[in-house]
């Protein structure tokens, strides 16, 4: 059974528009899809509610805020079972330093996103905080160069305007 909502040709296009801005006024998005304002805040609150918008983000330079160094640590844990997952999730979590966590498969279990003040701070992430623990079995490091975006998630085949 699937999970996915319906979407109307105005709906991805509301969809699109949020992704690209999601601090555009209700008034504006209206105006960009071609639809009065008040189905515009119905067709909104209905995507809230159905799940197909799970929040609004504010994305940040983690460089002005002085984590320069980002990297992704690709996370090997021993042994690999379910009652480990959730604690080393949420220990991963309260570093600081910690953008975003994935549970993989494959020869890595964990991908943690980091963005830390230098490498020697980011040094310090992986053996105070990481290799120290029992569970961890290794840790493979890959620095960020340069991040670009993707444009805005859509469902699969469809279409609209640039």
């Amino acid at each position: 059974m699937s999970d996915s909502v319906e979407l109307s040709t105005v709906d991805l296009e509301i969809l699109r528009f949020l992704q690209n801005d999601s601090r555009v006024s209700n008034k504006e998005l209206a105006a960009a899809v071609g639809i009065a304002a008040s189905t515009c805040l119905d067709r909104v609150a209905r995507l809230r509610t159905t799940g197909v918008i799970t929040g609004q983000r504010t994305q940040v330079d983690a460089a002005k805020l002085g984590r320069p160094l980002e990297a992704f640590l690709f996370i090997q844990v021993r042994p690999h079972r379910r009652p480990l997952v959730f604690p080393f999730v949420e220990h991963l979590l309260a570093q600081p330093e910690v953008r975003a966590v994935y549970h993989l498969t494959g020869p890595d279990d964990f991908l943690a996103h980091v963005a830390t003040t230098s490498a020697a701070e980011l040094q310090r992430l992986v053996l105070d905080e990481l290799t120290a623990r029992d569970e961890v079995a290794r840790v493979h490091t890959n620095l960020v160069f340069q991040h670009w975006a993707g444009g805005p998630l859509l469902p699969p085949g469809s279409t609209t305007t640039p």
